[in-house]
């Protein structure tokens, strides 16, 4: 069985369009749904209309890490997927997942393209398909063995900002197998629309140096609220 995990602060509009494409899978195979809303989110994400294995969930503690572990220790699953409410999976996802993890691989991403075409968006799209920098972001959706992932200590909650990377880089010091899967994620170029191409990549190499040089999550996740804005995390 797998447990998808879905993080959220005030995602209504996203949920309302992936919960449904989620269920429309083809598939044979088991799974339930966690939205494991944030303790400040107020959209009415949770009055959603859902089918019966989708279940909504508002976490005490703040942080997306703590959403994502609430999460995966309620799941039913031995297969946890992290997968953000504003990206759509394609549609072998399932079957993808399990015939990565059934060919010995305890974990694994996929590839990704942007909701918009553009040259430049393309560009960092391109990169996502094979391990490098920026391998890990939680865009790509973590897929992972319930017990591997309980076995490396969960996502460490004191990390304001880059768990998944914090996560990723245990994934690797352990040498976890896994792999990326090249069948495309389509996620929001909302950030982008929000600020201007060079800001957004800029910002992204600066916290990604800063984290592999052991800056604190708490001054990471400061320079990331400067330099970047976000209106779509609140709510209107």
């Amino acid at each position: 069985m797998i447990s998808i995990i879905i993080p959220a602060h005030n995602e209504r509009h996203n949920l309302s369009k992936l919960l449904p494409i989620l269920n429309s899978e083809a598939s044979n195979i088991v799974f339930e749904v966690l939205v494991m809303l944030s303790c400040q989110s107020a959209d009415g994400s949770e009055n959603l209309e859902v089918a019966p294995n989708v279940k909504f969930v508002k976490c005490q503690g703040k942080g997306r890490s703590v959403q994502m572990n609430t999460g995966a220790s309620m799941a039913a699953g031995n297969v946890l997927v992290f997968l953000h409410a504003d990206v759509i999976p394609p549609v072998s996802f399932l079957n993808d997942i399990e015939k990565t993890l059934n060919a010995r691989f305890e974990a694994g991403f996929f590839s990704y393209r942007f909701d918009k075409e553009n040259f430049w968006l393309d560009i960092n799209a391109s990169f996502t398909s094979k391990d490098g920098i920026f391998t890990g972001g939680g865009d790509q959706c973590l897929f992972i063995k319930k017990q591997t992932f309980e076995n490396l200590g969960k996502f460490n909650e004191s990390q304001a900002l880059m768990e998944d990377f914090e996560f990723f880089k245990r994934m690797k010091g352990k040498k976890i197998p896994y792999k990326i899967i090249n069948n495309d994620l389509i996620v929001s170029a909302r950030k982008y629309e929000s600020n201007s191409y060079l800001r957004v990549n800029l910002s992204n190499f600066l916290l990604v140096v800063l984290f592999k040089m052991g800056i604190s999550s708490e001054t990471l996740k400061s320079i990331h609220n400067k330099l970047l804005k976000m209106p779509y995390q609140h709510n209107t």
